[in-house]
């Protein structure tokens, strides 16, 4: 069996694809640069984490057309990415307009030109910052585009083990499954350590200290 797993290098991601490997899939890592401000250090962990699993293909592709854009502060200089913030009314301004829609559409065109039957992504939906396109009736939607998208002879399943689990239980599995955290990144921010205060270091950091864990990134201040 082999599967299209969307790679990113962050902590989610990476579990993603050691669960996607015991489950018996042969993995093609599709690793997306969408002109995101942390590129270079999302890259540098996906082919890390591609290259200790022996993936059968280790494929970036850069879709910097999303950076064109604008309207979020990953891919917007002129833009601060915002704290954490719990009490915030709406999105944060992480959000990239529509890019898990811009990411399975490429992720779709993959699997088929590789007879691959699954694709593997590592949304949430209980802690995942509001953002729409991670939401289950989303990807219910999507499956049924690849399914009238795609060849008639061709069957792609959309599969999206963590969307009921938290950030600590994908962590949990991650620590059962052996992966290696120290190579992976998650902060928002470009840099050889994470702030420590973004949306995605903040849920990042919650898990590691609900299971009585330090996370082995290195963190700024963190001695």
């Amino acid at each position: 069996m082999k599967a299209v797993c969307l790679l990113s290098g962050g902590m989610d991601s990476s579990t993603l694809a050691y669960l996607a490997r015991r489950r018996g899939y042969d993995l093609l890592a599709l690793h997306l640069n969408y002109g995101q401000r942390t590129e270079d250090r999302e890259l540098r962990a996906a082919r890390a984490i591609a290259g200790r699993l022996g993936v059968l293909e280790f494929l970036p592709v850069s879709i910097e057309y999303l950076r064109l854009f604008g309207h979020s502060s990953l891919t917007d200089p002129a833009l601060e990415v915002e704290r954490f913030d719990p009490s915030r009314p709406e999105l944060p301004n992480t959000y990239v307009p529509f890019r898990n829609g811009n990411l399975l559409s490429i992720a779709t065109s993959y699997a088929e030109s590789r007879g691959a039957e699954a694709i593997i992504i590592g949304v949430q939906a209980l802690d995942y910052s509001g953002y729409p396109d991670c939401r289950p009736q989303f990807i219910e939607a999507f499956q049924r585009a690849i399914d009238l998208g795609t060849a008639d002879t061709t069957s792609i399943r959309l599969e999206t083990p963590f969307v009921g689990l938290t950030k600590t239980d994908i962590l949990r599995l991650g620590i059962e499954l052996g992966v290696p955290y120290e190579l992976t990144w998650s902060c928002y921010q470009d840099g050889e350590e994470a702030c420590g205060v973004c949306g995605s270091c903040h849920f990042r950091q919650a898990a590691f200290a609900d299971l009585g864990l330090q996370d082995p990134i290195p963190y700024r201040g963190r001695s």
